[in-house]
């Protein structure tokens, strides 16, 4: 499958900029930044899975609940930022994880780089000083790869975040090929296109998703493609 060989990363036009991977356990970050981070990196992601996998550990429920999450003042800063952000859409924990892993690490290695952008299975975090075109990846949808995001550096920092239920291994309950939601915080915006995503069942549900996306606070932008259609709106330019 195209998803699982990763040709998307290829969409986010970084020139100039040093690219690698840092993989920990099930964790498969592929980050550009000004200078190679690789190392403080691991770090990073090492730091934040062992908050998860503790926290995982001491309350099993918190990973295969589908409803939001109590609110837990003692637990990590990582767990604490997805109960709260999932809690504002709806849906589980877990379904910020992937946005939560990319904007922490992405935060912890900003006051060392210009420019960091923190992809980890479709989910990114990222500031930049230039403009930059970022696709979307929907699937076999005839519309994968054509449409392109602006993001401006004015914009930014940024999450920008897909839910799909016909691509990768995200538990959706609708049927959209790709719903992409942009908002300053990663960790809301994944949590957020999960939301959006399981009001997609059908082509028509595209307009009544959007105004349910553009409601969520914090939600900036909404793109949803299923099959050969898409929507979007809020603040979303497209190339």
């Amino acid at each position: 499958m195209i998803y699982e060989e990763r040709t998307y990363r290829s969409l986010i036009n970084n020139d100039n900029l040093i690219s690698y991977q840092v993989k920990v356990a099930q964790s498969d970050l592929w980050i550009s930044s000004d200078t190679d981070l690789s190392g403080l990196a691991e770090k990073s992601l090492r730091q934040h899975r062992y908050s998860l996998e503790s926290y995982i550990h001491r309350y099993p429920e918190f990973r295969t609940t589908l409803l939001p999450f109590p609110q837990d003042p003692l637990a990590p800063a990582i767990i604490r930022e997805m109960i709260e952000q999932s809690t504002v859409c709806g849906v589980g924990p877990m379904a910020s994880v992937a946005g939560a892993i990319a904007e922490f690490v992405g935060n912890d290695l900003a006051g060392l780089t210009d420019n960091i952008i923190v992809e980890n299975g479709g989910d990114i975090f990222l500031r930049s000083k230039k403009s930059l075109s970022i696709g979307v990846f929907a699937g076999e949808s005839t519309l994968s790869y054509k449409v392109k995001l602006i993001i401006k550096p004015d914009e930014t920092p940024l999450g920008i975040c897909t839910s799909s239920a016909t691509v990768g291994p995200s538990l959706s309950f609708g049927k959209a090929d790709a719903v992409c939601v942009l908002s300053r915080c990663a960790t809301l915006a994944d949590a957020a296109a999960s939301a959006v995503g399981n009001c997609v069942k059908s082509k028509n549900d595209i307009r009544k998703a959007l105004d349910f996306g553009l409601k969520i606070p914090g939600v900036r932008g909404v793109v949803i493609i299923i099959e050969n259609e898409m929507g979007a709106a809020g603040e979303v330019t497209f190339f």
